[in-house]
């Protein structure tokens, strides 16, 4: 199964700022012991929210907030991508990450194909996996 694993922002994070050399050492320690055990799929920092924007669907066209926003712990600061076995793989190699205290991880199953049952006709799985081939050729180049 795929996971996100989604590190939540907090104040530092939202002020843009950078990580220590030594948690980024850290961080890269245990990204490589991730790579190395067949985990990690992909992984990214965000800059904050006061970079971002949000846009909101509405009957009539959307609407565009610019950052910041507000309720700082709902926010993500960044991201990986994981293929593991089970959500308790996973939550153990999450227990294992370089965080500081007070910092938050959530972690989410992606939806599969299989998930969706019939709705997900054979034409859309056939359209998905062409997107996705078409996506990982942008990733390589």
């Amino acid at each position: 199964m795929r996971v996100m694993v989604i590190v939540k922002a907090n104040k530092e994070t939202e002020a843009g700022v950078m990580p220590s050399t030594e948690l980024l050492a850290a961080m890269g320690n245990y990204n490589e012991e991730l790579v190395k055990a067949g985990i990690m799929l992909a992984g990214d920092g965000l800059h904050p929210s006061s970079k971002g924007k949000r846009v909101k669907f509405t009957k009539a066209q959307p609407k565009v907030t610019d950052g910041p926003f507000a309720e700082t712990k709902e926010l993500i600061a960044g991201f990986w991508m994981w293929k593991v076995k089970s959500m308790e793989q996973a939550v153990e190699w999450v227990k294992r990450c370089p965080m500081a205290e007070g910092d938050e991880l959530e972690i989410r199953q992606v939806f599969e194909a299989e998930d969706f049952g019939e709705a997900f006709t054979p034409e859309l799985r056939a359209q998905e996996e062409r997107l996705l081939a078409e996506a990982q050729k942008l990733t390589r180049a």
